[in-house]
């Protein structure tokens, strides 16, 4: 490292006694565990601050090359809104009605959903997060890499820093959703990744009783 002629910067992170480690990370568990996805949301709006502040967030996720390949775009204008929902409907309806399989719709039976997305218009703001699939210096295409998994990561920070805001999300894929980028004008290199209605909790939310798998399904020790 010594010899790179790249420039390095002394970095020195917050660490914690064994004790304390298990304390945080103990305590971050419990408040995540409580995050839910919801579909019902007040129409309250949400300071644009906030918005600003958790897309921050998400862009300090790590990328591939640091290339930091992603957009967010945030729809707040309401002509703008409704005319995502009526195209997601229209794929939505599509989907339900011809793409799923049988299983598939069995699947989504808990959740109570169909093709009607009425929280694309009432949630205050959209996030649409892109992928940039390439960058463009000059007019000269540049490599992204690991692109999908890179924004993936991002969109989970996103979706943490959402909930620590005191707001909830939806992730939301309706698909195909090539029509986000034509509705948002968005340049040829960006590919719809996940469409994100994010705001406060309607007073009457419900939320499926659902229960998350235990650790001894999704960890093996080695």
């Amino acid at each position: 490292m010594a010899d790179s002629k790249h420039k390095f910067i002394s970095y020195h992170p917050h660490t914690y006694p064994p004790d304390e480690m298990v304390r945080r990370s103990a305590a971050y568990f419990t408040y995540m565990d409580q995050r839910r996805t919801v579909r019902q949301f007040s129409p309250d709006p949400i300071p644009p601050k906030v918005l600003e502040h958790v897309i921050r967030t998400a862009s300090t996720a790590p990328s591939g090359a640091h290339k930091q390949p992603w957009t967010f775009c945030v729809v707040s204008d309401p002509a703008l809104k409704k005319e995502i929902r009526v195209a997601a409907e229209k794929e939505e309806h599509e989907s339900y009605h011809h793409r799923m399989s049988e299983s598939w719709l069995r699947d989504l039976e808990p959740f109570a959903t169909d093709w009607h997305k009425p929280f694309l218009e009432k949630a205050p703001s959209l996030i649409v997060v892109f992928k940039r699939i390439y960058d463009e210096d000059d007019g000269t295409k540049t490599n992204n890499y690991y692109v999908a998994e890179s924004v993936g990561i991002a969109c989970g920070f996103l979706l943490a820093a959402i909930y620590h805001a005191g707001l909830v999300a939806l992730t939301h894929t309706p698909s195909p959703m090539k029509f986000l980028a034509s509705i948002l004008n968005r340049p040829s290199n960006e590919k719809p990744f996940l469409l994100i209605p994010v705001g406060l909790p309607a007073d009457d939310t419900m939320v499926p009783d659902l229960v998350r798998k235990p650790l001894q399904e999704i960890m093996v020790r080695y």
